[in-house]
């Protein structure tokens, strides 16, 4: 039995290795391989983890206590358990939360408000900055509703079209 339980912890420890170095790679290879549809918490990272913990649960108990086989078996499977459900609540979850995407979308700037930095003609295009959470993007522009803006005056974006920004003046 002690084999068993040296053979998990060697076996996750060094998948946990593997991952550290390889992991760009890994992550093609067993994208979606022990994950199952509706179990968020089975990936691979998880599995392993639990596969380590009752490795190492499972060497200790066999040592150190006079349980029976079946009670350190079962009680190192409970362990194992517990370990992957912490694994998943402290890092994994946490992790894909914290995914932050800087990208947006250009139909995304619809009533966005912004700044004219280059003077917008009544029939043609300027530029305008807007201010996004991610930092400020610089956009042509041009006016709605077919009047000139100046420099440095303050607009909202009422559509976007053909990848250009058509703002009106903001009315305060």
């Amino acid at each position: 039995m002690e084999t068993l339980y040296w053979s998990c912890l060697i076996g996750g420890a060094l998948f946990a290795v593997i991952g550290v170095l390889f992991g760009d790679l890994l992550d093609g290879l067993l994208e979606g391989a022990a994950e199952l549809p509706g179990f968020d918490f089975l990936n691979t990272t998880v599995l392993a983890s639990m596969v380590t913990v009752f490795g190492g649960a499972g060497i200790l108990l066999f040592r150190y206590t006079e349980l029976g086989t079946a009670q350190h078996v079962l009680l190192s499977l409970l362990i194992g358990l517990l370990g992957g459900v912490l694994v998943f609540f402290a890092y994994i979850r946490p992790a894909r939360n914290s995914e932050v995407s800087t990208g947006f979308s250009m139909k995304e700037l619809t009533g966005k408000m912004g700044e004219i930095t280059i003077p917008v003609p009544a029939k043609g295009y300027g530029e305008v900055m807007i201010k996004l959470v991610s930092g400020n993007t610089i956009h042509t522009a041009m006016s709605f509703e077919a009047k000139p803006i100046l420099a440095g005056t303050q607009v909202v974006v009422v559509e976007v079209a053909d990848g250009v920004v058509h703002v009106a003046e903001l009315d305060y």
